[in-house]
């Protein structure tokens, strides 16, 4: 672990929220590079910039289905006085035959052809009779049905300037241009640029691969029966699809009883596939809390510089905090509270970030906000701990939605937003600005 932050001069002091996550950060580092096949790196941080080796469009095409004319051969066109053209051949995209448009030619083009020399811009077949000879048309007939629709005459119905309905060369991007930059998070967009421009590979941060533990012998997975004195598994699916929602593989491992050595066999297990381990639950001071009982050590003798260190933080909820690293690889852990809302709130302002820290991203935290409190009474708050509420915002307001207690998982699925009471105020009256942790 990092001495970046400011540590407490004795052991039951607290820590305040800025200098835990700060010691977090310090102890956490972006995951290596590796090459991936495109589709195996969407969701990566690229590594480098990226610049185009080959202009998009590489070639002059077709916007449209038309016809591919010269603009004096079509001037002055008009239903009553059409344009007639000699069709000389089908431009389809992909390769084909070359096709040459002289004075009083045109040729059929397809959406994406390139166009052909001598043609100075296309005229989409809505504005033909598509050689049929009589009025307007609203397509094309098919090549395969119709091969004489390459032949004949067409009949244009309307003029048409130089280069109309036709993408020019580097029009999306021109060779060597900066196509991607490095930090880019790749999304399907990002994949298709890629692609585009003849990238079969890129070079990323993998996802990291984080593993979520709850800790509990009342633990019972949903959709079996509860026995008297048990309740559902909730904050391991909260963190895993918590983790999976900041960018992770996250892998959920089933409850684990209140047994430091099944804990500790179970977290061991888990370091193969392990970039962040996260657990849930047995950090604070009961007989049972059994992952202070596991993994409170200063390090193993084997395993130089490991361990995890067990803190108070001047926050509600939340106050129990662990984090350190175990295993041969130094795997980071962060150990946080069991109560659903303690759990979730602080995966929010340290394990969010940590994730985002191991993809090697800049910004790692989630975006803030001012707002005017709208609320029936003031919110009360301890004061010297810094609190976070659950809330709805929109528009530059937030409310708060339901109470303070930390167990309060209800009113947690319809909160977008975390109200932060900072450690100096007791209370927070309506109307008042308030900082916002945006979380949607």
């Amino acid at each position: 672990m990092s001495s970046a932050a400011t540590r407490p001069a004795g052991p039951d002091d607290l820590w305040s929220v800025d200098d835990h996550l700060q010691d977090i950060l310090a102890g956490v580092r972006p995951l290596e590079p590796i090459e991936l096949q495109l589709l195996d790196a969407q969701g990566c941080v690229l590594v480098d910039d990226i610049t185009v080796p080959v202009s998009l469009p590489p070639f002059d095409n077709s916007s449209m289905d038309g016809y591919a004319v010269r603009v004096a051969d079509v001037e002055g066109a008009s239903e009553e006085f059409p344009a007639v053209l000699e069709v000389v051949g089908d431009v389809a995209a992909g390769p084909g035959a070359p096709v040459r448009i002289g004075p009083g030619q045109a040729a059929r083009i397809m959406t994406g052809a390139p166009l052909p020399p001598g043609a100075e811009a296309v005229v989409p077949v809505e504005w033909t009779d598509g050689g049929l000879g009589e009025g307007p048309v609203t397509g094309m007939r098919s090549r395969s049905l119709a091969p004489e629709g390459a032949e004949g005459q067409v009949r244009v119905h309307r003029p048409a300037e130089a280069r109309a309905h036709v993408r020019a060369t580097g029009s999306d991007v021109k060779a060597g241009a900066l196509a991607l930059e490095a930090g880019t998070v790749l999304g399907p967009p990002q994949i298709a640029l890629l692609a585009a421009i003849g990238r079969g590979t890129v070079r990323v941060r993998p996802r990291p691969r984080v593993v979520v533990l709850s800790t509990g012998s009342e633990l019972v997975q949903p959709g079996e029966a509860l026995a008297h004195g048990q309740i559902y598994d909730s904050n391991s699916f909260a963190l895993t699809a918590a983790a999976r929602d900041a960018g992770a593989i996250a892998y959920r491992v089933g409850a684990v009883a209140d047994d430091a050595d099944v804990l500790r066999s179970t977290i061991e297990d888990q370091l193969i596939r392990a970039d962040l381990l996260v657990t849930t639950g047995g950090v604070s001071v009961g007989a049972y809390d059994v992952v202070k009982e596991a993994l409170s050590y200063a390090g193993d003798e084997d395993e130089p510089g490991s361990g995890v260190e067990f803190r108070k933080l001047a926050m509600q909820p939340g106050k129990p905090q662990g984090f350190g690293s175990i295993g041969p690889d130094h795997t980071p852990l962060l150990a946080l509270p069991g109560n659903p809302v303690s759990s979730y709130v602080s995966f929010e302002l340290f394990v969010r970030p940590a994730i985002r820290t191991l993809m090697g991203l800049d910004d790692v935290h989630r975006p803030r906000a001012r707002a005017t409190l709208t609320a029936d009474a003031p919110l009360r708050s301890p004061k010297g701990r810094r609190q976070f509420l659950r809330g709805s915002y929109a528009d530059g307001k937030v409310t708060p939605v339901g109470g303070a207690g930390s167990h309060l998982v209800a009113a947690l699925a319809h909160a977008d937003a975390l109200i932060v009471v900072p450690e100096e105020a007791d209370s927070v009256e309506p109307g008042v600005e308030v900082e916002v942790v945006l979380l949607g």
